[in-house]
């Protein structure tokens, strides 16, 4: 029996060394590494990352402004007491219309002048005339004659000069001529819209006693507004007039608006250091309203940076990485820090240098075959 067991064991331990090693004895498969297969490889584009011109994106506060072209301020024509409002501040107005009407004593002093000069004048034309007659009659000499007629000259001045004063004072032409024929004077003057537009600001109240050097009324044209930002003075240098940008309005969240400048100061605030830029912005539906905050973005200076295109760039846990090609057909995950995106490229800012050879197309595809193999995938 002793000699049959013992050949039993010696079978069975020749048994368990014919067996195959466990796979953890095999060597581990790198999860970020692939190799990739022919379909797959002429999916693939790669190529060596090299220098490029980018320019950092400029994110600057801003507002939206009427354009100072399409706007008035209005005042009163004479000193007086405001009788009548007609306009209040989001009424449209067309150029011509009448905002408020003035009680004015100044006005009805300038018309009883010129009524008064005009009734000098009308003497001194009888006067002139009859001294003609004289002439003619040999009653009175040339030197009476002209007197006359020196005194009528100078009466026709001052009539001259009184209806200047009247349209000074806010009255037409045609008011003028018709205070000549009815010789009735009127006290009140009006306030009338210079520009067709939006009054958007009023600063006179029914009662209110104005001068002429008030500022009643601001009426704007808003089918056209400003968007106007302030530069760093450091990043200035670059800005030119047509430079292409782009607009975010806190008002209008998702909506980004694209311009170009229209006018960049030739001058620094000296108190905050910046350059003014501005763009024109039209307004047909007058969504754009003055004072709203913008935030304008502008393309800084040119810089030559290492680049990778964003198609070349694989997300993985918050964190950005680019394929290297290892070999024939084999690739290799590789962690890089990129920084800012200009024109569909990002620059490297560490993890890859300038001549290495990375996949640039196809990179998605890659990493879902490198991820299927990793979960154990055939």
């Amino acid at each position: 029996m002793k000699p049959l067991l013992i050949l039993l064991l010696s079978a069975l331990l020749a048994a368990c060394g014919d067996k195959p090693q466990p796979e953890a004895a095999k060597a581990e498969r790198d999860p970020l590494a692939i190799t990739a297969d022919a379909e797959l490889a002429a999916r693939l584009e790669v190529a060596a990352l090299g220098i490029s011109e980018v320019r950092e994106l400029l994110r600057v506060p801003g507002r939206i402004e009427a354009d100072e072209n399409r706007m008035a301020r209005v005042g009163a024509p004479v000193n007086g007491r405001i009788t009548d409002l007609q306009a209040t501040v989001g009424q449209d107005v067309k150029r011509g219309s009448v905002l408020a009407t003035i009680n004015s004593t100044e006005l009805s002093s300038a018309q009883l002048g010129f009524l008064k000069a005009q009734s000098q004048r009308e003497l001194a034309a009888r006067s002139a005339a009859r001294a003609k007659q004289l002439f003619e009659a040999d009653v009175i000499g040339t030197a009476e004659l002209q007197r006359r007629q020196s005194e009528l000259t100078m009466a026709e001045a001052e009539v001259g000069a009184a209806a200047d004063q009247l349209k000074v004072l806010g009255m037409s032409t045609a008011a003028v001529n018709r205070l000549a024929e009815t010789r009735s004077i009127n006290s009140l003057a009006q306030i009338v819209a210079t520009v067709s537009g939006t009054v958007i600001e009023r600063k006179v109240t029914e009662g209110q006693v104005v001068q002429p050097a008030d500022p009643v009324f601001l009426v704007a044209d808003l089918s056209s507004v400003w968007v106007v930002a302030e530069i760093p003075e450091q990043n200035a240098g670059s800005i030119r007039v047509g430079e292409e940008v782009a607009v975010e309005l806190a008002a209008l969240p998702g909506r980004t608006v694209n311009g170009r400048l229209t006018f960049v100061s030739p001058v620094v605030n000296s108190q905050t250091r910046t350059v003014q830029v501005r763009l024109d912005l039209p307004n047909p539906r007058r969504e754009y309203k003055p004072d709203m905050l913008a935030s304008v973005l502008i393309q800084g200076k040119p810089q030559q940076r290492l680049t990778v295109p964003n198609d070349a760039v694989v997300r993985e846990d918050n964190k950005d990485f680019v394929f290297m090609r290892t070999g024939e057909n084999g690739y290799k995950l590789r962690a890089v820090q990129l920084g800012m995106e200009h024109k569909g490229r990002r620059v490297v800012e560490s993890g890859v240098r300038e001549g290495e050879m990375v996949v640039i197309g196809g990179a998605f595809h890659l990493n879902n075959e490198r991820k299927r193999l990793a979960q154990g995938g055939q």
